[in-house]
């Protein structure tokens, strides 16, 4: 198995610290808004490579953390904490707040089928955790204090922009572009521990007792607290948006190898964005789509799931209603397809179900496991053996092709005879005419799928 690293910038062999065991961290969400489908293509993209992992006999430890405490509204430590906003915005509590908005998280990943991790860690339960990693920071002189905050002094670690390979002093530049709210931040680049509940967090609802005063931690110091502590000081895979690489990972890396002088993490896996329409999602835009939304609309949500499968992981998406209702066809023909197996192999076709596996085993290429998935359907194999090839792929696509497999009831006569109807104009080579017949029997319902030998009629989904 091959993974892209950010951090070498190249696709290297997979080989885990502690084979069969692979240990993963995702960043999870900061519950204080809604979840959109740009968020769902990262976490279905996680889910697809924990699957596929497990595809490979690797045995996986998901953690992924929930973020609701200590998130800036800039990431550079400047404004409010986003579930203070979001509190005071809905006027609820902070802990409503983060409950409400987390239950949606959760809504949203079962309606695209995406498998919950094995642990959930929520910033808020880990404080004890977080405040110790601070204190072996303070303790090995990585750190200094101002009366706002307990901040990481970057020029204490050495190649501190490995991961986004910035230079220092571009990074530097750029930080001093921000909103630097503390004048007696040394460096613009250094980051936030601990914010102690003075000053603008005097009103801070969320806040906690500390060997160095109250407060309340970072949004960056979370994610390595809780991450070690479930995985190790040393593990295989940390996950996130291709945002998070300039700064949130950047810092998660300083701070945690700065604490134990190991390696923090061996494959850093990043997911680009997606947009819509050509255009960043955005309230303000129209643009901002959940999934409940897209179910609203007609659409199945698996469809979305199987839309995200069309592009590779590391490639922006562009979401559109027409290749969503292209992905629904598609989808809707994968479960009319599994309609007609009325028996199931004992193993899969050896060669496809290798093939298959081979292309998510290289970077997670999706695009080209789809097209080995239909070149099975539409190849010369029983449909027995399609039957089991094709519900082995379907154990990591997540698609739930078996499940979604309805049965045919008698197709009505008068849609038979137009079917035979078609077929007697394509002998004839008169195709308008057949396209004609074709596009009526859609608006009836019905979608015509030509094989090799023969014409299914598949009942729309």
């Amino acid at each position: 198995m091959k993974l892209y690293n950010t951090l070498s910038r190249s696709i290297e062999e997979f080989e885990p610290l502690d084979p069969p065991n692979v240990g993963l961290y995702a960043c999870g969400p900061t519950v204080y808004d809604y979840t959109h489908i740009g968020h769902l293509r990262k976490y279905i993209n996680d889910d697809l490579l924990v699957r596929t992992l497990a595809a490979n006999r690797y045995k996986v430890r998901h953690v992924m953390n929930i973020t609701d405490v200590g998130h800036l509204t800039s990431d550079a430590d400047a404004g409010e904490d986003k579930l203070e906003k979001g509190a005071a915005k809905l006027g609820k509590s902070v802990l409503e707040v983060a409950k409400y908005f987390e239950d949606d998280f959760w809504k949203s990943l079962a309606l695209v089928n995406v498998e919950k991790p094995d642990v959930t860690a929520r910033a808020t339960e880990h404080i004890d955790d977080q405040i110790a990693l601070i204190e072996t920071l303070i303790d090995k002189g990585y750190t200094y204090k101002t009366r706002q905050a307990i901040y990481f002094d970057i020029s204490k670690f050495p190649n501190y922009t490995k991961l986004s390979r910035q230079k220092l002093s571009e990074k530097m530049a750029g930080a001093r572009g921000d909103v630097v709210v503390d004048a007696r931040k040394r460096n613009p680049a250094d980051f936030a521990l601990w914010f102690f509940t003075v000053d603008r967090f005097a009103n801070h609802t969320l806040r906690w007792k500390s060997p160095f005063g109250e407060g309340f931690p970072g949004w960056h110091i979370e994610c390595s607290a809780m991450s070690m502590k479930y995985l190790g000081l040393s593990f295989d895979i940390h996950t996130g948006g291709t945002d998070h690489i300039p700064v949130h990972h950047t810092n998660e890396i300083a701070q945690s190898e700065a604490a134990t002088g190991a390696p923090f993490v061996k494959y850093w896996v990043h997911h680009a964005f997606l947009t819509v329409e050509d255009e960043k999602m955005a309230k303000s835009k129209g643009n901002f789509y959940r999934i409940s939304e897209l179910v609203e609309k007609g659409y199945n949500p698996l469809a979305f799931r199987y839309l995200t499968f069309q592009t590779h992981y590391r490639s922006e998406m562009n979401f559109t209603f027409e290749s969503l209702a292209g992905a629904k066809l598609a989808l809707n023909r994968l479960y009319e397809r599994a309609s007609y197996f009325k028996e199931v192999h004992k193993h899969a076709d050896i060669e496809f179900e290798r093939d298959f596996l081979d292309s998510l085993s290289q970077d997670l290429n999706t695009p080209r496991a789809l097209s080995i998935m239909w070149g099975m359907l539409g190849s010369n194999l029983s449909d027995s053996v399609k039957a089991s090839t094709l519900y082995k792929m379907d154990e990591v696509l997540g698609l739930k092709i078996k499940e979604n497999a309805v049965l045919l009831h008698d197709i009505p006569e008068s849609v038979m005879k137009l079917v035979h109807d078609r077929e007697e104009l394509r002998k004839q080579k008169q195709f308008t005419r057949a396209d004609h017949l074709r596009s009526k029997l859609e608006k009836m319902g019905y979608i015509l799928d030509d094989e090799k030998d023969r014409t299914r009629v598949l009942r729309k989904i």
